[in-house]
């Protein structure tokens, strides 16, 4: 059957919506390393205040994608906007957040210390800094661990400190890559408890995941393969065009090119 395009991404459509409505837009976006191509000329609308899910095995460069859109890595070829500025972004720097896939808190500082440096970095007032600190342990449950160093954590705990740094300053844009790795059942619920209160109140939240009931609950779902986008929309969109009940299984039907 023909593969169609999926026009509307979020709370814009393509064509028609300001520039002011649209948190990311990716044109051509490609990344090549040698002789391997880990995205290939990708086009992404994503509107304010979405949560936007990428799925996809390791290596379909989810990962690469996020890197590029945060300036640690330069683009090969294409171009990429987030929140108006082209990417490597200057003026919007304190308008973002990233929680990477690897540890990125220092392990000689105590918990509290690494939420503290990081709301620092972004000139958080003291008063503020405490009160977010306070919300943020709470969410991740560690609030009885502020004085413990970093380094005596689980690394389940670890990834839990690295989310909340990653949130400290409140960012307009929030790049998670698979942030609920190593983290309980219970626990992820209310992760996403709060996701969804931040697109409430106009984030955006781009989240790489492996857990299909994780990805059910974004707006858009972004399905990538071999560095390209093979398919994207709604939950019940994916699932419907492929005429399946779940992701997973509408994941299959979109790579073997036999959903619309």
């Amino acid at each position: 059957m023909r593969k169609r395009s999926v026009k509307m991404v979020g709370a814009t459509r393509e064509g028609d919506a300001s520039q002011d409505g649209r948190a990311i837009v990716t044109r051509q976006l490609r990344k090549e390393f040698d002789d391997l191509v880990a995205v290939d000329d990708l086009d992404l609308t994503i509107g304010k205040g979405t949560l936007y899910g990428m799925i996809g095995p390791n290596g379909s460069g989810k990962t690469t994608t996020i890197k590029m859109l945060v300036g640690l890595l330069k683009p090969s070829s294409g171009t990429a906007e987030v929140l108006g500025e082209r990417i490597p972004l200057k003026g919007r720097i304190s308008d973002i957040g990233y929680m990477p896939q690897e540890m990125a808190i220092y392990t000689d500082l105590t918990v509290s210390e690494n939420l503290q440096l990081f709301g620092s970095i972004y000139s958080m007032g003291q008063e503020r800094l405490l009160e977010r600190q306070e919300e943020l342990l709470s969410m991740v449950d560690l609030s009885d661990r502020g004085d413990s160093l970093a380094s005596q954590l689980s690394g389940g705990m670890k990834h839990r400190v690295s989310l909340a740094c990653a949130m400290m300053h409140d960012p307009e844009v929030l790049f998670l890559d698979e942030p609920t790795v190593g983290v309980d059942p219970e626990l992820r619920m209310g992760f996403w408890h709060h996701f969804d209160d931040l697109k409430a109140r106009g984030r955006t939240v781009v989240i790489t995941t492996h857990y299909m009931d994780e990805a059910v609950r974004c707006d858009i779902v972004g399905m990538m393969r071999q560095g390209k986008l093979i398919a994207e929309g709604s939950p019940r969109d994916l699932m419907d065009r492929s005429s399946t009940s779940n992701l997973e299984d509408a994941f299959m039907a979109f790579s073997k090119g036999v959903a619309e």
